[in-house]
């Protein structure tokens, strides 16, 4: 055989491989994702909502339906075989609670020098929100003691080099509004020292620095928030709870209503569940449940996975020498999701200092999800938008890729830009939750790959799910009022109107232009909660003793239920792996 004529069996062979390839991408990508409808047997019991995750999100919104509608029967599923496991838990996320205090992404500057607060504004609203809700929750026994979910830490945001003109204008624009009137601003090394001596003791003293504080700021345990009001759920008849369950598929019924396919991971049996409503708080599975539902509005959305990695520490030379969340400021180039921060951490009665986030990277969307979370999840609508976006992010395709080639000691002359004197023989690394930011894609429209959180209503308001990241949990009983509006209109103007503004006294106004109700606000929570505020009108608030409040339901499954028992506290208190 001639050299040509072996070139053209060679080119023959890679074309037709090239082709088998192509066909089997095609059928891939156009292969049917949306469950197939299930005939039932007709006279199964309907159940009115089905919370799908076991995580913050669902809790928040199964605790305001146990409310609002205490008659309603409501499933749980989780999939493993404990509830907040998953970004909820305290190991897994930085336990922020985000009030625009010290979050200098959330501030932007206009090319004319202004700063624009009212994102800030937005998030600080919300955090209100969420510690009236929790409020609610201890004065009704539904939340123990608040030592045990939510904690004093003072927020700072810090700077140095050129940055410190940006924290001052910053300042001067922040304390123009009462959310943040408070706000106490610093380029004193020594009064900085005093705030947070870990980022001072042995910095150079001819670099500039600048501080703010708040000392209303927060440190919060979403995954003991998450356990104990589930805990509270199961007091109620009408609540079940199903661990160890995973949710297979979700189709649409001729009556209107959905049928929820469920997998028993212990003995992999299948069963479906017959409901009015479905809410997806899946975290990053969610967009993967989107699918099954064949919703049209769902093929406008793709996922992009980013994990993050913090150095942690429990040295009692180190915890003890730092109660602060210390936030700095992105640097040039980088995403909003890489602000750094050395934050204190309360889990499980015991105090931590952890630094990051580094990102990583993996195709999961879930920590505990599988490799091929990603490729899954392609689909003939999807699949161009996620390659464009990654060609329209070159550059945080090449940030993630840098941070994921960071070495130990890298990682510790980050750390020590913010904590100078840190020894790395006392830190170990704890990788966090898997975060899955949303790839939106509308008719028309070019892709964008957003971050935060987005809520999704069907037009019908039947099913609803909560797609994307931070801030997240912090503003989760926020977030769950928009949804209640989103999907039932009628009954949040209507009947449910009361219960709400007893649970959020502040709701349908904006504390940003009440300074009266906000101060009103932030005495009776932070009482309530043990945290740190002066009331402008009252007089200092004096944390409530935990003796006082009452211990949260335990949930026990009823006896012919194959999952454990989920107790208080029962969240993870595995030590990270170095």
């Amino acid at each position: 055989m001639t050299k040509t004529n072996k070139m053209k069996k060679i080119l023959m062979i890679v074309g037709v491989l090239l082709i088998v390839v192509l066909v089997a991408v095609l059928l891939f990508l156009f292969r049917p994702v949306a469950t197939k409808p299930v005939k039932l047997a007709g006279d199964e019991t309907v159940v009115d909502m089905v919370l799908v995750g076991g995580g913050i999100m669902s809790a928040t919104l199964g605790t305001y339906l146990s409310e609002l509608e205490p008659t309603w029967k409501i499933q749980m599923y989780e999939r493993l075989d404990k509830v907040a496991q998953e970004s909820s838990n305290g190991f897994h996320n930085a336990g922020t609670g985000h009030s625009g205090f010290m979050e200098m992404n959330y501030t932007a500057e206009a090319e004319d020098g202004s700063i624009s607060i009212e994102r800030a504004e937005k998030t600080a609203v919300q955090f209100e929100i969420s510690k009236q809700f929790w409020t609610h929750q201890v004065k009704n026994g539904v939340l123990g003691d608040p030592k045990t979910f939510i904690n004093p830490v003072p927020h700072i945001a810090f700077v140095w080099g050129d940055s410190v003109d940006f924290l001052k204008r910053r300042h001067e624009a922040m304390i123009k509004s009462p959310l943040f009137s408070d706000m106490i601003y610093s380029e004193d090394k020594s009064e900085i020292g005093q705030w947070a001596p870990l980022i001072t003791k042995g910095r150079d003293d001819s670099q500039p620095i600048a501080a703010t504080r708040m000392d209303i700021g927060t440190d919060v345990n979403y995954g003991a928030i998450t356990t104990q009001l589930i805990n509270h759920l199961g007091k109620n008849s009408n609540f079940n709870l199903k661990v160890s369950t995973e949710v297979t598929g979700i189709s649409r019924n001729d009556d209107g209503t959905w049928t929820v396919s469920v997998k028993n991971l212990v003995d992999n049996s299948v069963s479906h569940t017959k409901t009015r409503r479905v809410f997806i708080g899946a975290g990053g599975a969610a967009i993967k449940m989107l699918q099954m539902t064949g919703l049209p509005e769902s093929k406008y959305y793709a996922g992009f996975p980013v994990g993050g990695l913090f150095l942690m520490t429990d040295n009692p030379d180190v915890v003890n020498a730092h109660t602060a969340k210390v936030y700095g400021r992105a640097e040039l180039g980088a995403p909003p999701m890489s602000v750094p921060h050395i934050d204190t951490r309360y889990i499980g009665g015991k105090k931590y200092v952890l630094f990051g986030p580094f990102a990583t990277y993996s195709n999961k969307f879930l920590k505990n999800g599988s490799q091929t979370d990603l490729l899954a999840s392609a689909t003939k609508d999807n699949a161009l938008p996620m390659v464009a976006v990654g060609l329209d992010n070159l550059d945080l395709v090449k940030y993630l890729v840098s941070q994921v080639s960071l070495s130990p000691e890298q990682k510790m002359a980050e750390l020590r830009k913010y904590y100078p004197e840190a020894k790395q023989a006392d830190w170990i690394e704890n990788q966090g939750g898997q975060r899955v930011q949303i790839i939106k894609k509308l008719p028309n429209e070019p892709a964008k790959l957003q971050f935060g959180t987005e809520i999704f209503a069907s037009q019908d308001g039947t099913l609803s799910a909560l797609l994307g990241a931070s801030p997240g949990a912090s503003t989760s009983p926020n977030m769950m009022l928009d949804l209640l509006a989103k999907s039932f209109p009628d009954e949040v103007q209507g009947k449910w109107n009361a219960k709400l503004l007893e649970i959020i006294p502040s709701y349908g106004q904006d504390l940003a232009k009440n300074p009266e109700l906000l101060d009103k606000v932030r005495t009776d929570t932070s009482r309530t909660l043990g945290l740190v505020y002066t009331s402008k009108t009252q007089s200092t608030p004096v944390p409530q003793d935990s003796a006082d409040v009452p211990e949260p339901t335990k949930f026990v499954p009823s006896p012919d239920t194959k999952e454990p028992v989920v107790e208080v506290g029962e969240e993870s208190q595995t030590e990270p792996a170095a």
